[in-house]
């Protein structure tokens, strides 16, 4: 019977360990456009959860058009045990760790999420601010995005200015060069 109960034991202790493990990200299983260049490793994966601002303005080149404007995002980021270790604010767009280092980027290229979900994005770090988490990040990845898109109310000139908050989550991948 002691047998079995070591046994047991032993087998959960690995089942558990597997449900613990990293995922990995397959780039080709990812659209094209936000695959992460060759030479590149997972540095860090976190979630981000929270809102995202929008602004109703005219639209560019219009006189008399209007339309939900994206502001910025106001995130915390959660290491995948839920573990607060940062946070995603903007503008600009920033990703900022508990240790205090951040980093902006510039987008590169989007690609659909599926209806009612903000684009899986793909960007390109700019130099780390501090020394830490994000010192070295070279691109950022964006996947696995729920919610986020404008609001569907009514945007125009009796409402200009106005702003609404959408919640949204997403999986922010972060790679180093190999």
């Amino acid at each position: 019977m002691q047998k079995l109960s070591i046994a047991t034991a032993v087998a959960a202790a690995v089942l558990l360990s597997a449900c613990a493990s990293t995922p990995s990200f397959n780039q080709q299983a990812l659209p094209a456009t936000v695959q992460v260049p060759a030479g590149h490793k997972v540095a860090m994966e976190t979630v981000g959860a929270g809102d995202i601002t929008y602004e109703c303005k005219l639209k560019k080149d219009s006189a008399d058009q209007y339309e939900w404007t994206f502001i910025g995002p106001d995130a915390q980021l959660t290491d995948r045990g839920g573990m607060n270790v940062g946070k995603y604010f903007g503008p600009p767009a920033t990703w900022q760790s508990n240790d205090g280092s951040k980093i902006t980027a510039t987008q590169l290229a989007v690609a659909p999420a599926g209806a009612g979900n903000i684009p899986s994005q793909l960007v390109k770090a700019n130099p780390a601010m501090g020394n830490g988490a994000m010192t070295g990040v070279t691109y950022i990845q964006r996947l696995a995005t729920k919610g986020g898109v404008a609001p569907a109310g009514m945007c125009g000139a009796a409402n200009a200015g106005a702003r609404q908050t959408v919640k949204y989550q997403a999986d922010y991948i972060f790679w180093k060069a190999a």
